[in-house]
């Protein structure tokens, strides 16, 4: 049985990444063989001197929305946070709302001295809302949520942010995401010109990183874990080019584990790499036989997470473990603004 304990390991809060570094591509690189569990030390910018021509990068063009609002209760004035998780439709969002008891059926809020107003029009079981949003019929609701919104940090990252654009990848275009993709942080329009002058090429996937991502894993036995659900889009011009490097001979190197999750997911449901949209729940953790990427860039992650358990399955449990008491020991910096890990 795999138990949640088993991804455990003991992380001195010190090593919590709370900012950003000044330059995103001067972040650590820890390279990991996943036949071997060889370790390597070398920093972001090092990549293009890893990475082989012919190798294929597949990115998340997600973006991060401004998803937290702060307003006021509409009869009462009594405030209220709202956390938008996921669009339903056209101006309905499901939500997480603070204080929640009083977030009633029907109950109106305002945000942003009336830019915004919001209607309560169901309750779900866990807890969570569904809001239909009204503004000007001029504005659309990401327009305004960048104006009166503020990044949904994890709750790890204590500090504020002071620019708002450190929690978007350089590519990031598609909207919709409550947090980042953060593997793609550490990239800089230059390293992806020189990547892509050294013959690496780079393709996109769509994943719409949802909050259930950091959902904490409850049940000691792992399998009992129910994933939350995420849309997904895989085009048929990066599906054609994965196919093409599978044909050559490169490696398809998923950046982050939302474009493993797009791409598994794909392949999973449809035997092959093909167009696809669609919601994924798709969870990977040790045992699970890998069908589309050879190699993933990824961030560490929190203990007992789902995260840890995905990159478990693709390096092994056992050199997962050992690179991470050697990241504690060598002082790396953990988390979403922390620093990365190439697995190959």
């Amino acid at each position: 049985m795999l138990l949640k304990s088993d991804f455990y390991y003991d992380l001195p809060k010190e090593l919590i990444a709370q900012h950003p570094l000044d330059k995103r591509d001067h972040s650590r690189l820890m390279t990991l063989s996943k036949e071997t569990g060889e370790i390597g030390h070398h920093h972001f910018y090092d990549l293009a001197s890893i990475l082989r021509p012919g190798d294929l990068l597949v990115v998340n063009n997600s973006r991060v929305i401004p998803a937290r609002i702060y307003g006021h209760k509409k009869d009462t004035g009594s405030h209220v946070e709202f956390l938008l998780l996921e669009q339903k439709e056209t101006d309905v969002w499901e939500i997480l709302v603070k204080p929640g008891k009083k977030a009633k059926m029907g109950v109106r809020y305002t945000f942003g001295d009336g830019l915004l107003e919001a209607e309560v029009t169901d309750i779900f079981e866990d807890g969570n809302r569904l809001v239909k949003f009204y503004h000007a019929p001029d504005k659309n609701i990401y327009t305004i949520l960048d104006e009166i919104g503020q990044m949904p940090l994890p709750p790890y990252i204590t500090e504020k942010l002071e620019d708002k654009e450190r929690y978007q990848t350089v590519y990031s275009k598609e909207e919709g995401s409550a947090a980042a993709p953060t593997a793609g942080l550490h990239f800089t329009p230059e390293l992806m010109q020189t990547l892509r002058d050294k013959g690496v090429g780079i393709a996109e996937v769509t994943l719409h990183v949802g909050l259930g991502t950091f959902r904490p894993v409850k049940e000691e036995n792992v399998l009992e874990h129910k994933m939350h659900s995420e849309h997904y889009y895989l085009s048929a011009e990066t599906a054609a080019r994965i196919n093409e490097t599978k044909k050559n001979g490169g490696r398809v190197i998923a950046v982050g584990t939302t474009s493993c999750r797009t791409l598994e997911s794909v392949a999973t449901f449809f035997g092959e790499i093909r167009e696809a949209e669609g919601w994924t729940d798709i969870f990977i953790y040790p045992g699970y036989e890998f069908k589309c990427i050879d190699a993933l860039i990824t961030n560490f992650h929190l203990p007992e997470s789902t995260l840890i358990m995905l990159v478990s399955a693709l390096a092994g449990y056992d050199h997962i473990m050992n690179a991470y008491r050697v990241a504690v020991q060598e002082k790396y910096r953990f988390f979403s603004f922390g620093d990365a890990m190439f697995i190959y």
